[in-house]
């Protein structure tokens, strides 16, 4: 990753909470963060936006942002036993 992106991806992961006021929804937050780009970084290449917003979106990941909505129940039975 370029290192001058390094700053864009700080600022943008900083302000998740804003503009994504709370939302957990991953398509959401790619929506979010593309739009963000188009107003504050509109002269970045596309494949700078491409790597800026997977950069922002493994910071969201490490943060847990998203949450465990697509983990399941830790605590639940298995539906099948084990076989060994």
């Amino acid at each position: 990753m370029p290192a001058d992106l390094r700053p864009i991806i700080d600022e943008i992961a900083s302000q998740a909470d804003d503009f994504l006021a709370g939302s957990t929804d991953r398509a959401h937050a790619r929506a979010g963060i593309a739009e963000l780009l188009n107003m504050d970084y509109s002269a970045l290449a596309p494949a700078d936006r491409a790597t800026v917003t997977e950069a922002v979106m493994a910071v969201l990941e490490a943060e847990d942002f998203f949450g465990t909505e697509f983990v399941g129940d830790p605590f639940a039975e298995d539906d099948e036993p084990d076989d060994k």
